[in-house]
C-alpha cells in the first residue's frame, strides 16, 4: 500500500503538518518495502490553495493520505479518484506508519478542522506565519524592483511600437506577452498600470494580466510532471484563449456600464 503523508521535513522523524496541501512536503511510502518518495508540496507557496497536494497524490496513485486535516475539496477529488482519507494525525511520520500498522487508528475520521489550542499547535501557528512573512517580503522586493526596471528599460516609444492601437491585434499580444512569465497577480496590476500609463488600451492590458496569472509558459515543465502534459498543455492552451475572450467581454461589458 502505498501512503501518502503531509510532513515538515524530508525523512521519516519528521513531523506531521496539520494541513494537507500547505506542509513544505509530501512523503509517500510504500508500507510494505517502506521505500519513500519525497515531493515538495508546491501548494505550500499560496498557489493552488492545496490542490497541488491533491494531484500529486493521484498522480502517484496513493491508495491513502494521512494528514492532520484536508479541505473538504481536496477530501472529494481524493475520494473520486479511490484514495481513502485519514485525518487528526499527529507525531512523526515513522510514528504514525506504525500506528497505522498495528491498526491504531480508526478510519473513517470526519475532516473537521481541530479547533482545540494547545501549546505546540500556538508554536506551529506562529512558526507557519513567520514563514509566510519572509515569503511574502521576495514579492514586496519584487515588486519595488519591478517598477524600477520598467520604467528604465520600458520606453512609451517601444510600448507604442508594439501595441498599435488595435483591439484584437492588442488583446492577442497582450495575452502573449502575459503567457511567457507566471507571475503573481500583484506584479501582474503593477505592468497593467504601467501599461495604461503608457497609452496600451483596456483590451491589451487585460488580456496580459489574465495570462499572467492563469498561463504562464516557464512552469509548464514543473505543472506537467506533477498532472502529465497532455492535461498541462491543454489547460494552458485554454487559459490562453479564455484569456483574450475573457478580456474582450470585461471590456465590452464595462463600456455599457
Amino acid at each position: 500500500m502505498k501512503i501518502a503523508i503531509s510532513t515538515d521535513g524530508h525523512d521519516l522523524n519528521s513531523r506531521v503538518e496539520h494541513r494537507f496541501g500547505t506542509s513544505r512536503y509530501l512523503i509517500i511510502i510504500d508500507t510494505e518495502t517502506m521505500a519513500f518518495e519525497i515531493v515538495p508540496d508546491l501548494g505550500a507557496n499560496g498557489q493552488g490553495s492545496g490542490m497541488q497536494a491533491v494531484a500529486v497524490a493521484i498522480d502517484r496513485k496513493v491508495d491513502m493520505v494521512l494528514t492532520g486535516y484536508c479541505s473538504p475539496m481536496g477530501e472529494e477529488y481524493l475520494s473520486a479518484h479511490n484514495i481513502k482519507l485519514l485525518t487528526g494525525v499527529e507525531g512523526t511520520v515513522g510514528e504514525v506508519i506504525a500506528r497505522y500498522q498495528n491498526g491504531d487508528y480508526d478510519y473513517p475520521r470526519p475532516s473537521v478542522p481541530d479547533d482545540r489550542i494547545s501549546r505546540d499547535k500556538l508554536i506551529h501557528a506562529l512558526k507557519v506565519s513567520g514563514e509566510q512573512i519572509f515569503k511574502i517580503m521576495p514579492i514586496i522586493l519584487g515588486v519595488i524592483l519591478l517598477i524600477g526596471l520598467f520604467q528604465v528599460f520600458v520606453t512609451e516609444e517601444w510600448v507604442s511600437f508594439i501595441f498599435t492601437g488595435n483591439r484584437a491585434l492588442d488583446t492577442f499580444l497582450g495575452a502573449c506577452f502575459g503567457s511567457l512569465i507566471a507571475g503573481n497577480p500583484i506584479n501582474s496590476y503593477i505592468i497593467g498600470g504601467e501599461l495604461l500609463d503608457f497609452g496600451v488600451g483596456l483590451f491589451g492590458v487585460t488580456a496580459f494580466i489574465l495570462a499572467w496569472v492563469n498561463v504562464g509558459l516557464i512552469q509548464l515543465p514543473a505543472e506537467a510532471a506533477a498532472l502529465c502534459w497532455r492535461f498541462a498543455l491543454v489547460r494552458n492552451g485554454l487559459s490562453f484563449v479564455l484569456s483574450m475572450l475573457i478580456a474582450t467581454l470585461t471590456v465590452g461589458i464595462l463600456s455599457f456600464i
